[in-house]
């Protein structure tokens, strides 16, 4: 069984969608910048701090206190199996990760890219809901009925981002191809990648996500 992976592909691919059904039905911890940030600000960490005033600024938060907040996190693991959303996202930060995983001996075993077409990823952006609480991400006609459903992890308000535009979206699509599609040759040239058609429904692509885990 592959027991450490990452999740590549474009903004609004589903790689968070297919890190939760991971964990829910095969118990894998699951982490993604985001929610990693948070724990640091939560436990009032110096990572945390630095992060928070970057991001109060509008600032991104850089690679270092990222690859930083990855080993504290996985420094933090009881075991050895866990699945990546949205990190890394450069080849410099898989570098990093590579090198955080030879040293504890446990090495990647696989890298899934979710490849989705564009017109799908705007058709996602458009139906996407956030949540402020507990940043649970989710789709309207998809995963809840509309967008004034509750939040089904914590039962909060649900709202729209004022970037999940169109325009933000292909900003977004520019960035992606410029620092982290490289990841897809960067795995494919060690043996780890692993393509899936992603614009089908949530369930069919966790299918095939867990054929490939479970070999």
């Amino acid at each position: 069984m592959k027991r450490r992976i990452v999740l590549l592909g474009p903004p609004a691919s589903g790689k968070g969608t297919q890190a939760d059904l991971i964990k829910s039905n095969m118990g894998f911890a699951t982490a993604s910048p985001g929610a990693m940030l948070r724990e640091e600000k939560a436990a009032a960490t110096e990572l945390g701090r630095e992060a928070d005033v970057l991001t109060s600024q509008g600032r991104l938060v850089s690679d270092e206190i990222i690859n930083s907040v990855v080993s504290a996190w996985l420094s933090r693991q009881p075991g050895d199996t866990f699945v990546f959303d949205g990190y890394p996202r450069t080849v410099g930060q898989g570098d990093a990760l590579n090198a955080m995983l030879i040293a504890r001996e446990i090495p990647l075993n696989a890298a899934i890219f979710l490849d989705v077409n564009v017109e799908t990823l705007h058709q996602r952006v458009a139906r996407r809901m956030n949540c402020m609480n507990c940043g649970n991400i989710v789709s309207a006609g998809l995963h809840i009925p509309d967008g004034e459903t509750k939040c089904p992890r914590c039962s909060s308000v649900l709202s729209r981002r004022r970037d999940d535009t169109p325009e933000t979206l292909q900003a977004r699509l520019l960035e992606y191809e410029e620092k982290t599609a490289p990841l897809i040759a960067y795995y494919e040239n060690r043996n780890l990648l692993y393509r899936i058609e992603a614009s089908r429904t949530p369930e069919l692509v966790f299918t095939d996500i867990r054929q490939i885990l479970n070999t």
